[in-house]
């Protein structure tokens, strides 16, 4: 069974893939946004602040209620479906970490 998507996975993963361009920050310059994708209905959510504006890094607070399952007292996603996964978002196109990562490389 995967584990929800919380925080904690969000910045271990972006720990594994840092300076490989598979990272918020280091491929914004080919067009790569921060975004989400869920394996089980194929949506594809890019990374918004909780106000809908357009986040620079992955942020669970911006997500559709359908796809959060744990919220704080204030409002603050705890957890989202374990079905999602972060990546970027390019030309409507989903990119993985590593393929991300991949697409840095051969393309400079």
């Amino acid at each position: 069974m995967k584990k929800l998507l919380n925080p904690q996975i969000l910045e271990a993963s972006a720990a594994a893939h840092v300076r490989t361009g598979g990272r918020a920050g280091e491929n914004e310059h080919l067009g790569f946004r921060p975004a989400f994708f869920d394996t089980a209905t194929c949506a594809l959510y890019l990374s918004t602040f909780a106000d809908g504006r357009p986040a620079q890094v992955h942020l669970l607070d911006g997500l559709p209620e359908d796809v959060v399952v744990v919220r704080s007292d204030c409002g603050r996603v705890i957890a989202a479906k374990a079905s999602l996964v972060a990546g970027f978002e390019r030309d409507g196109f989903f990119y993985t970490r590593r393929s991300a990562a991949r697409a840095c490389r051969e393309w400079r």
